[in-house]
């Protein structure tokens, strides 16, 4: 297989990553273009049921591939990854557009100010350019259920924070760059936080334990501080 192009994908190329990981690359950019290919081909892959395959895990230009060195057919998952690129095609952004509810600064996004400051804009124009994005879920990492969201409108992409909280509530927003994402459980993290939602992202006695999956499209809806709990009680699970 040959090397992808730094741009649109031309051939996925793959590697070993370690004894136990094989890693399917289809580039080095983050698009949605190339990250529809590398969803497509991950399900295309898991379906096969290739002998030794653990697990199947897309990114954002790549996908890896867990398994069992002792069992794996390797002829074979390099003949499925050649045949799936060649009848999966990008595709649109179809899947049906997920909302979670939103608190938006106070107490749930201590650095709404910040963003704002750096935008060049009041709070509330922060609030209503996030929320009117419809964010493609680009992978899963970092934590159990938390899904990197693209992108943020650049004028309020602000970085990272230089020194990360100890501590980040679960549900909280918070974006990094042109990231957005939500905090499934408290832990450390270094995204500005615009606010929180109520409702959970990872439930692990759930039979999805991660509310979002790569390749749904989420939309954050302001929500009411005083129906924070309210909205909570509704949509858990």
């Amino acid at each position: 297989m040959s090397r992808p192009d730094q741009g649109a994908p031309t051939r996925p190329r793959w590697h070993w990553a370690g004894d136990t990981l094989v890693l399917v690359e289809l580039g080095a950019v983050i698009d949605p273009v190339v990250n529809r290919r590398a969803v497509a081909l991950a399900g295309a892959i898991g379906a096969a049921a290739v002998e030794g395959v653990r697990d199947v895990v897309p990114a954002y230009a790549s996908v890896g591939v867990h398994v069992d060195p002792l069992r794996f057919n390797q002829d074979a998952l390099e003949a499925v990854v050649a045949r799936a690129w060649d009848v999966t095609g990008p595709g649109d952004d179809r899947a049906p557009v997920i909302e979670i509810p939103v608190c938006y600064g106070g107490i749930f996004g201590p650095d709404l100010s910040e963003v704002a400051a750096f935008a060049g804009c009041t709070e509330a124009e922060v609030v209503a350019r996030h929320s009117a994005g419809r964010y493609r879920v680009y992978m899963l990492g970092f934590l159990p259920g938390f899904a990197y969201l693209g992108g943020v409108d650049p004028s309020i992409a602000m970085p990272r924070r230089s020194s990360p909280r100890t501590a980040v509530p679960a549900g909280s927003v918070g974006i990094a760059g042109r990231q957005t994402g939500v905090y499934p459980c408290e832990s450390p993290g270094g995204w500005r936080l615009l606010g929180r939602t109520p409702v959970s992202m990872f439930d692990p006695q759930a039979a999805r334990p991660a509310r979002l999956a790569p390749g749904d499209i989420v939309r954050f809806v302001p929500l009411p501080h005083d129906r924070f709990d309210e909205a909570g009680k509704g949509r858990q699970g």
